[in-house]
């Protein structure tokens, strides 16, 4: 398993679309360009290059084709591969491995209030939240955990996340079982990965950051 990130820049946004953007199809140009906000097309423009460099470097794949399943997860075409990719902020990480997973990161904001969430929460992880010392960890760590499993999950924005719980690293979803992971990419950030194959549980992943150049 690798797990590739990097942050965004407002001074490269130009040089970085000028540079990479000519590696993509049109269908991947016109989903990075269709944004308004520089930050929204950078964070799709570097989290495929990051999935491109990944596959080319730590698995041998020089060119891929990505479909989309009905539930809407992209996947890769040809290879028994998984990959997942999630943003925050200036924050965009990529995790490819050898079974379906998901990731999920979150910028780490002061100004996020956990009682604007209660309406996404069970009873128990309100409660969780509310004894926990520090509030704004305990809302953060279950909404990363929770995003990690939906996306590995592959439901999407139609699966309520107060319809499972997470316990002891462990939730069920629709009766599949899915197993959590903690990970740290940054300080300022909460990452948790998910998935249905209790190796994530013992995985020791390999981190790339890019400060620079991608390809």
């Amino acid at each position: 398993m690798i797990i590739l990130y990097t942050f965004i820049s407002e001074e490269k946004h130009q040089s970085l679309l000028d540079r990479y953007l000519p590696v993509f199809s049109d269908d991947m140009k016109r989903d990075i360009l269709r944004y308004r906000r520089w930050q929204d097309a950078q964070l799709s423009l570097l989290g495929k290059l990051l999935l491109r460099h990944g596959l080319r470097t730590f698995y041998n794949i020089p060119e891929v084709e990505i479909g989309i399943l009905p539930n809407k997860k992209p996947y890769l075409k040809g290879h028994n591969l998984h990959f997942n990719i999630s943003h925050s902020k200036d924050l965009v990480a990529c995790v490819i491995a050898e079974y379906p997973l998901g990731i999920d990161v979150e910028y780490n904001d002061p100004k996020v209030s956990y009682r604007d969430f209660i309406f996404q929460m069970t009873p128990n992880e309100m409660q969780e939240i509310q004894d926990g010392m520090d509030k704004m960890k305990g809302f953060f760590t279950y909404w990363t955990r929770k995003e990690a499993a939906i996306k590995a999950h592959g439901g999407g924005m139609i699966l309520p996340l107060d319809s499972f719980e997470v316990t002891n690293g462990e939730c069920v979803i629709e009766d599949e079982k899915f197993f959590i992971k903690e990970i740290f990419i940054h300080k300022d950030y909460h990452s948790y990965m998910a998935s249905s194959d209790p190796k994530i549980k013992n995985v020791v992943p390999l981190f790339k950051q890019f400060e620079g150049d991608i390809l």
